[in-house]
């Protein structure tokens, strides 16, 4: 056989043949191993008289038949030291006579074989010859196969290792690994030890980013190993079932292969001999690691038009996007926005998505209104600062860790703007009613600027004002002006609009200013109106 467990008997057999025209009869029989031990176990040996030497007798032990094969079985107990090792015949020894006296010893090397004649060679010869028809207790000599080596391997184990997990593994979670151990021995399995981690042999990028630990309460850092080899975990008495908790943390997606271990001691024995046997048995499972959700940031104006860059001083929005991408429910315990030193909140920040449970594809979105001040043009735009969201799965248990997500904010391009307009006006308008609006001119540059301004009619409003004006406004003021707008029809209606000429900077647009200027109001009819036509 090509193996033997360490708990069975290691058998095997010698065939010798003699081609001399007359018997032979020899005093000992031995054979040696790579593990000198095992010698004193295969050794067939007779004393008889010198006289003896030719006298043949079919019956005897030690006595060989001219042109006969025959078979010698040896069988030994391995030692539990060997197991994972190769056991090795070196050599054959066949001695006539007495050790003591005059003696021949016949010596084969390792498994024996034909003298004189290569193993190749001999298979090929055999292979063409004609084998004769010998009675069902002999065997024909060129059949034989030599095998000079086995390998001892460990007991069949006699219990169950299971696994339970919630795949896929979330990018930073603790991710949960449960593994249940049972034992069916019939006694005690003693020095129970569990090895659990990430399978050797992987990517090292996976090494690096992959983390194993048994206290679930807290996140690993990168301190902690990939793989937890032998933690002890006692004896398991006969039926008795283990459950341990093992706690991944997988820093980037990808498919990983993880290792679970159990060894023990278990007592056995074989030909009445007892052997302390070290069993163990290994699962492995494939977890695939995702990202939890996706995450999209942009830029809008107070319309919520899209930037692509902003301007100095002027108030604009960010918008987060939260999209769940893991196939389980995830609770988003709370989110924060971590500014740069560049860039100042003008309300408080507060998060907007606290404890909000996202199912698969649902997603969650934030606004925060932000401002920039005066800053030096900055190669590559300026840095918004950082987007922290706090979560974790909705059926983890409530000891396991938050985990702590961070979107780095992309940068922003900040530009200066030498005039910024702001209109104050309510929120919708009534048919034929007075809708006052209040319109803000400040200077943002260190000179005097000369505005020329006019309003272009619109045919949904009357307006009472100048329609058209000049001002000179101071470096770091602002001028206010006052329209009292008539709505004439209900509905979505544009407003009239205004034309505002720098005269220091004649290449300054209106395209520009109407990202901060109300466009459309919506004018509802007058309520007067609805009593009166169905009373």
């Amino acid at each position: 056989m090509n193996s033997f467990h360490v708990d069975v008997p290691v058998e095997f057999d010698i065939y010798l043949k003699a081609d001399c025209p007359h018997p032979i009869r020899f005093s000992k029989l031995c054979v040696g191993f790579n593990n000198q031990e095992y010698n004193q176990y295969c050794v067939v040996e007779e004393a008889y008289q010198k006289s003896d030497i030719l006298e043949y007798s079919s019956q005897g032990p030690v006595c060989l038949v001219p042109g006969k094969t025959r078979k010698f079985t040896f069988k030994f107990v391995a030692k539990s030291e060997d197991v994972g090792k190769k056991v090795e015949i070196t050599s054959v020894d066949l001695i006539l006579g007495t050790e003591t006296g005059r003696c021949v010893i016949l010596n084969w090397r390792g498994g024996g074989g034909d003298a004189a004649s290569s193993q190749e060679a001999l298979q090929a010869v055999r292979s063409f010859k004609r084998q004769p028809k010998l009675p069902d207790n002999e065997v024909h000599w060129d059949s034989l196969t030599i095998q000079a080596n086995t390998m001892i391997i460990s007991r069949v184990p006699n219990i169950s290792v299971q696994l339970q997990h919630e795949p896929p593994a979330l990018t930073n979670e603790m991710y949960c690994l449960i593994v249940t151990v049972q034992s069916h021995e019939k006694t005690v399995a003693r020095d129970v030890k569990l090895t659990a981690g990430l399978k050797p042999g992987q990517d090292a990028n996976l090494t690096q980013k992959t983390h194993v630990t048994l206290n679930g309460t807290e996140i690993c850092d990168d301190s902690y190993p990939a793989l937890l080899p032998d933690i002890p975990v006692g004896d398991l008495q006969p039926g008795e079932k283990l459950e341990k908790a093992v706690y991944i943390r997988c820093g980037t997606v990808g498919t990983r292969m993880f290792l679970v271990y159990v060894s023990y001691l278990i007592s056995a024995t074989v030909e009445d001999k007892e052997i302390i046997c070290r069993c163990h048995r290994d699962e492995t499972v494939t977890i695939e690691t995702v990202l939890p959700f996706d995450v999209a940031v942009k830029f809008v104006s107070s319309k919520f038009e899209h930037l692509d860059r902003v301007f100095a001083d002027i108030p604009f929005l960010l918008m987060t996007d939260i999209l769940s991408a893991s196939p389980w429910a995830l609770t988003i315990i709370t989110s924060q926005l971590q500014l740069s030193a560049s860039m100042v909140p003008v309300d408080q920040l507060e998060s907007y998505v606290e404890n909000v449970v996202l199912q698969t594809g649902e997603s969650a979105s934030e606004c925060f209104c932000l401002r920039c001040p005066s800053v030096t043009n900055v190669q590559g735009g300026v840095a918004t600062g950082r987007y922290v969201i706090s979560w974790k799965r909705n059926s983890a248990v409530e000891s396991v860790p938050v985990v702590c997500t961070v979107i780095t904010l992309p940068h922003v391009i900040v530009e200066s703007i030498p005039l910024h307009v702001n209109a104050d006006l309510p929120s919708f308008g009534r048919v034929r009613e007075s809708l006052p609006v209040r319109y803000h001119l400040q200077n943002k540059t260190s000179l005097v600027q000369d505005v020329e301004i006019s309003v272009e009619p619109s045919d949904a409003f009357m307006f009472s004002g100048l329609k058209q004006i000049r001002l000179r406004i101071l470096p770091g003021t602002q001028q206010e002006m006052l329209y009292n707008f008539y709505p004439l029809m209900a509905g979505y209606q544009q407003l009239p609009s205004l034309n505002i000429i720098l005269l220091r900077i004649p290449n300054f647009t209106n395209q520009l200013l109407r990202r901060f200027i109300p466009t459309h109001i919506f004018v509802k009819v007058k309520m007067l109106s609805i009593f009166r036509t169905f009373g």
